[in-house]
């Protein structure tokens, strides 16, 4: 059998997770040895696992579509990078791009996710407020790690639903946060009444503050924080993500400036109508994100953001300028990843098992020498 790479455990507070890649570590994407040394995947049968897949996404949809009002559509695989309709994530990701065969001078881009195109859509499609839209999103991802648990391909159920101004608070956000949750919880009932894994999330789901976790736990990195809370909740949503502390550093971890809200003041004293839910794996033994949320900009807060990063120069862009002269709706939105629910709900220890994608072939060699069996030519 071929060895595993030996990694050091300090206490859990002190703990580097994989899921922030480290090159520096030699097979830095694979799964903790520990979850390797007896790994035993839920289900063996091909057929049965794409069955199982199946209905994890076929029963989420459903569910969300019904809990949060929303109606399926279809979405574009590439947009015009004139268009500024892609997703910056942080700012630094290279999105995949390519030209049509007779107008070189055309760049086109593979977005990273819909953030901007789906709050656009509501207005093409002339959705009325208390009502939204969600899409099955494929993409792809240049920069991102290739590990455990991310992938270079990205698919998610990008939602994005209509508000009115007065929908802009803490509590609406986390009412929606609530009936997503419970469309989440309600299919891992259902998967583990058919296929026999054992359900594992708790019924209700607990909200923690980004700016209380960092007086809380101030000397603990941004991911120990988040194994702190969902290692005792088991499901958190985690708010305020993005903008930066007194000291100059992040917050909690980057959000572009035309996408989420990261500077309105919540009446808890927080900052930020946005997050992350975040879930306890308990095969992996750590946080696992499962969807990235929030109450979308305004223009008035799109303008303060922009100018907090720097980003001025967005405002010429055909997106922004709907946005700014009111063109675009208030929106509530987010994606929710399709492989990552896979995985946390069929217990994998790589989210290769449930998705065709590509990883480190001397790192395949290793899953497969211990029960890690990944998805079609991700074994390649």
């Amino acid at each position: 059998m071929v060895g595993l790479p030996t990694r050091s455990i300090s206490s859990f507070h002190k703990l580097i997770m994989a899921t922030h890649f480290d090159k520096s570590k030699p097979l830095a994407g694979l799964p903790p040895k520990e979850v390797l040394e007896n790994y035993k995947p839920q289900i063996t049968n091909k057929l049965e696992l794409e069955a199982a897949l199946t209905l994890i996404k076929t029963s989420f949809e459903e569910k969300l579509k019904a809990n949060v009002n929303l109606t399926r559509v279809s979405a574009p695989l590439f947009v015009a990078k004139s268009s500024g309709f892609n997703d910056n994530l942080n700012g630094i990701e290279r999105p995949a791009t390519f030209a049509p065969r007779d107008f070189e001078d055309v760049k086109l881009e593979v977005p990273f996710s819909l953030a901007k195109w789906k709050r656009w859509a509501l207005h093409y499609y002339e959705v009325p407020a208390g009502q939204g839209i969600v899409t099955d999103f494929r993409g792809l991802r240049c920069d991102d790690d290739v590990d455990f648990t991310h992938s270079l391909y990205v698919d998610q159920f990008d939602w994005e639903k209509h508000i009115t101004s007065e929908d802009r608070n803490e509590e609406y956000l986390m009412e929606t946060v609530k009936k997503i949750y419970k469309a989440l919880y309600d299919t891992e009932k259902e998967l583990a009444a058919k296929f026999g894994v054992e359900p594992y999330l708790p019924e209700e789901i607990t909200f923690i503050s980004s700016d209380v976790a960092n007086k809380e736990y101030p000397d603990a990195t941004a991911k120990e924080r988040e194994n702190i809370y969902c290692k005792k909740h088991k499901a958190v949503f985690y708010m305020g993500i993005g903008g930066k502390k007194a000291d100059g550093s992040l917050r909690h971890d980057g959000r572009a400036p035309d996408y989420d809200d990261w500077i309105t003041n919540r009446s808890c004293g927080g900052t930020g109508l946005n997050g992350d839910i975040l879930v306890w794996n308990p095969l992996l033994d750590q946080s696992f994100e499962i969807s990235s949320m929030g109450i979308r900009v305004n223009p008035e807060v799109l303008l303060k953001q922009l100018e907090l990063c720097g980003d001025n120069d967005r405002k010429e862009l055909v997106w922004h300028q709907m946005l700014l002269d009111g063109t675009l709706p208030q929106t509530i939105g987010g994606g929710i990843g399709q492989s990552r629910l896979c995985q946390f709900m069929l217990r994998c220890a790589h989210i290769g098992e449930v998705q065709h994608g590509w990883y480190n072939p001397e790192e395949v060699e290793i899953l497969k020498n211990h029960n890690c069996k990944l998805l079609g030519l991700g074994e390649w």
